[in-house]
């Protein structure tokens, strides 16, 4: 049986490893929303899976503040 070749490593794209959500500062938060109110997945913001966290966290604050929408249909 002949051995398989491994793949090669996808290339992820990092953002600022200092980057901090705050649920007060919408203009970022909507970056990363869909245009129907979803959060981003993270192989689409390139975030680690901390930032991603806080983000989601952010996300959730900021709607129960009514600051942002839960989501348009």
């Amino acid at each position: 049986m002949a051995r398989r070749k491994p793949l090669p490593r996808k290339q992820v794209r990092r953002v600022d490893p200092n980057l901090a959500f705050d649920y007060k500062d919408t203009a970022t938060l909507r970056k990363y929303l869909s245009d129907g109110g979803r959060i981003r997945a993270r192989h689409v913001t390139g975030l680690s899976p901390q930032q991603q966290r806080q983000l989601a966290t952010a996300v959730r604050n900021a709607r129960e503040m009514a600051l942002l929408p839960f989501g348009s249909r």
